[in-house]
């Protein structure tokens, strides 16, 4: 049963309001159910880039890994380690946002591309092997994709927490603020017809009193 707000009194000015504030919640209602089935449409596509960059970053890392084991089984693992040292580690971002249906989400964007040539690793020809160089190309690739991969999930999550908002604000609307309005215009309509006989009745009983004394 849908409250009735308190403190309404019971005039056709307030009657009126209420009306106008019915059609104004009804007209949010629409547009905010509008925008809520817009943002799930969005979420569901980005959800589906979230399942494609977590396969492709989650493939690329297991074959980076498996160069790794074979390089640590052909040079050591103190030498991988160490040739590894000598490559440059800085990674350069550059961090922005886009909006998605008034949803800020962050952009990601590497300033140039971090698959590195051999001679650009820092270590020589020498003390490495073709398949170190191909473990490191391994994991240069799979950063790019986490970097993708950590794009997409925020925005997901930014999303997310949007299109829980918008419907909350929608089943607010839909079952409490809307059927209390109506409720409230129902009950005033009924104090009105309920006064109106009042006073219908009470002018009966004058005008008999007036037509005895006549």
């Amino acid at each position: 049963m849908p409250e009735i707000i308190e403190g309404i009194s019971p005039t056709r000015m307030e009657l009126l309001r209420l009306s106008r504030r019915e059609k104004l919640a009804e007209k949010g209602h629409d547009l905010l159910r509008e925008k809520r089935d817009a943002l799930i449409a969005e979420f569901l596509d980005i959800v589906c880039e979230v399942r494609a960059a977590r396969i492709a970053a989650e493939d690329k890392l297991k074959e980076a890994f498996e160069y790794l084991i074979i390089a640590q089984a052909l040079l050591g693992v103190e030498q991988v380690r160490q040739l590894s040292l000598m490559t440059p580690q800085e990674l350069a971002l550059d961090f922005s946002s886009r909006s998605i249906m008034g949803v800020h989400v962050p952009t990601l964007e590497l300033k140039g591309s971090l698959v590195r040539k051999v001679t650009e690793r820092g270590y020589g020809f020498v003390d490495s092997s073709a398949v170190l160089d191909r473990c490191a190309r391994g994991f240069e690739e799979a950063l790019e994709l986490v970097i993708k991969l950590a794009e997409v999930e925020e925005a997901v999550k930014n999303l997310a927490g949007e299109v829980e908002k918008t419907k909350r604000r929608v089943n607010a609307l839909e079952y409490i603020m809307i059927p209390s309005l109506k409720a409230t215009r129902k009950y005033i309509r009924m104090r009105l017809e309920e006064m109106e006989r009042e006073n219908f009745t009470r002018l009966k009983k004058i005008k008999a009193i007036l037509e005895q004394h006549g």
